[in-house]
Parts: structure tokens; C-alpha cells; sequence
């Protein structure tokens, strides 16, 4: 017999879209099962045509789809930690986890620049690699969830009940999500969404 427990993605306002999914299964295994995390990283890019006469930010800044709360941004994140655990359930009702897998997935949107001058085409580079490098930050905080939440919830002792360890397993991995949220919303203060990282152009 297999009971499973599952919600639609858990979404939180916030300058990334951040999304949790669980899933409980009752199993009989012999002992707990920590599997490697798995991780997945896409792509997205939108394009910039240049014009050698109107400089790079304003290029960009009328070619992003990326639009938050009247502010315009040319990178974004968003990623996903989804998990999934197995428990064994004792005569006496008391139950366990066996398993854990957890993935994070993630896409980064990012600008590609088409045509352009020798000149603009070396400092979109430039600014595209800082620009890179500041939203695979962000991904670095999905990453840090994921591993924090497999081992964790692997790590929970045995309870009084399935119901009481499906309750305390999932409120575990959404109280986990919201520190690295906040973490991550301190990222973006600290480098000034990128800039000290040197993704930012001249006006």
C-alpha cells in the first residue's frame, strides 16, 4: 500500500520566484537512504539588437522582459527545490524516514547581444560575464537549500506518527526555504543587484 501527499507549487513574493514541491510515500525499507541531490541549471536569453548610436544601457533596458515592481532588470533567476521522502511505519504506529530525494532546478535569463561595434560588443561581454556571475549567485542559494533540506529531513528521529513526521518533515523544508530567501534578498542588497560585482553600464 502506498499513500502519497502532495501540494501545486508553494510560490513566495519576493524579487525571485522561488517554488516548493513535496511529496510523501509510506515504504518499507530497512534502513534511512540519503540519495545525491540532483541540480539542474538552464539558460534563457532575449535578444539586444545593437545600434552603434544609443548607448548599451538603454539597449538593454528597452529589451528586457524582466520588469518588477516599475523597475527594469536585465538577469533573473528563478528556481525550484522540489522533495520527496519515504517513511516506514512501525506496529505501534510510530514512524520514520527512509528516504530522501531532493533536485533543485533553476534558469537564469540573460541578454544576447546581435551586431554591434568592436567597442560594444567588448564591454556587453564584459558586463554580461558580471551579470552572470551575480544571478548564479542566486542559483547558489537553491543549491544550499536543496543540500540543507535532503540532509535534514534524513536526519529526523523517528515519530509518533506518519501524520506527525510528514508535518514536521515538510515544515522543516519551507522553514529552511525562507532563511535562504532572506539570505538571498541580503545578497542583492550587499552587491546592489550586481553592481560590486561589476555588472552595471554607464548611463
Amino acid at each position: 500500500m502506498t499513500a502519497c501527499s502532495s501540494r501545486p507549487p508553494h510560490t513566495r513574493p519576493a524579487s525571485r520566484l522561488h517554488a516548493a514541491i513535496f511529496a510523501g510515500a509510506l515504504a518499507a525499507c530497512a534502513s534511512p537512504a540519503l540519495a545525491e541531490v540532483r541540480e539542474q541549471l538552464a539558460t534563457r536569453e532575449y535578444a539586444v539588437t545593437a545600434d552603434p548610436a544609443v548607448p548599451l544601457l538603454r539597449l538593454l533596458d528597452g529589451a528586457t522582459p524582466i520588469r518588477e515592481n516599475g523597475k527594469v532588470f536585465h538577469g533573473y533567476t528563478r528556481w525550484y527545490v522540489k522533495w520527496n521522502y519515504r517513511w516506514n511505519e512501525a506496529p505501534d504506529g510510530s514512524c520514520r524516514i527512509t528516504r530522501v530525494d531532493t533536485s533543485v532546478e533553476g534558469t537564469i535569463t540573460l541578454p544576447k547581444l546581435v551586431g554591434g561595434t568592436g567597442a560594444q560588443r567588448t564591454r556587453f561581454d564584459a558586463y554580461l560575464a558580471a551579470l552572470r556571475t551575480h544571478e548564479e549567485g542566486h542559483y547558489a542559494f537553491a543549491r544550499q537549500a536543496g543540500r540543507e533540506i535532503d540532509g535534514k529531513i534524513a536526519a529526523l528521529p523517528s515519530m509518533r506518527s506518519c501524520r506527525a513526521l510528514e508535518a514536521e518533515a515538510n515544515g522543516l523544508g519551507y522553514r529552511i526555504l525562507d532563511i535562504h530567501t532572506a539570505r538571498e534578498k541580503q545578497y542583492d542588497r550587499d552587491t546592489d543587484h550586481g553592481r560590486t560585482q561589476g555588472a552595471w553600464l554607464e548611463r
